[in-house]
């Protein structure tokens, strides 16, 4: 199956005041989409609204044709979600890799009872946790066990494990080290041959030779295109604005995240 997302005239307020205006967009086959821009631009807001956990006020968005619109059930069928942070509030879970990603699929899959475990399910978990490249003496150890990149990589398989056709990642290499971070940039590369997957980064250099198309977004204003169609100091400057800096025939952008 392959992903296909529309947004029609997405509007999403927060107290009363519009964080994203009219936001229109579409996205379909595998691919890499990096939504970039400044803390507070609205680019967590604008996943979750994707994904059916926050409603717009007015505005409508289609995953594969189906209205999805503040319906997180439906959104879930054709997406899989790695939320920022929630490596790391795992820590104190007593829960092993292994289980972190059965526990999921059998959500998505299994009929009641879900507590025991099936051939099918087992061999999805393996799969999935294989794909990520997590070593085996990896799989049955507590999620506490583990470093950044190996719990980011269990979330991964966590997201994947019911074969979406489309991923959303809020911040995948945010908490990891350096060499973590290049070896999950080129996870999500080989992957987004296969799936449609929508990440948001503070660091999009590393994930950008294989990103087909970048959404610059500052709340109510965004830009689409390929990275070498919006990635200019003249556009960037609308978004980060004294943060983008040229620097000889190359962009900088000095941007920061606070948790």
């Amino acid at each position: 199956m392959v992903g296909f997302i529309k947004f029609r005239k997405v509007t999403v307020a927060y107290n009363g005041e519009n964080i994203i205006e009219n936001f229109t967009a579409k996205f379909s086959g595998a691919g890499l989409i990096q939504i970039m821009g400044p803390n507070g631009a609205g680019k967590t807001t604008l996943l979750k609204t994707l994904l059916g956990l926050i409603k717009p006020v007015s505005g409508q968005i289609y995953i594969n044709k189906v209205n999805v619109t503040g319906n997180p059930s439906l959104a879930g069928k054709f997406v899989g979600y790695v939320p920022q942070f929630v490596g790391e509030r795992l820590i104190n879970f007593p829960l092993t890799a292994w289980e972190i990603v059965s526990n999921l699929y059998m959500l998505h899959k299994k009929r009641w009872p879900r507590i025991f475990e099936d051939k099918k399910v087992r061999e999805k978990v393996k799969q999935s946790l294989a794909a990520v490249g997590l070593p085996r003496e990896a799989w049955f150890k507590n999620i506490n066990e583990l470093s950044g990149g190996q719990r980011q990589r269990v979330l991964i398989a966590r997201a994947m494990v019911h074969d979406p056709p489309i991923l959303v990642m809020d911040e995948p290499l945010a908490s990891v080290d350096p060499k973590g971070r290049a070896e999950l940039a080129e996870l999500i590369g080989k992957m987004s041959k296969n799936k449609l997957i929508i990440t948001t980064s503070h660091d999009p250099t590393l994930l950008l030779q294989y990103t087909t198309k970048v959404v610059l977004l500052n709340r109510k204003y965004y830009v689409i295109g390929t990275p070498d169609e919006v990635l200019k100091i003249e556009i960037l400057s609308k978004v980060y604005g004294g943060s983008a800096i040229p620097i000889i025939q190359h962009i900088h952008i000095c941007d920061y995240h606070m948790p």
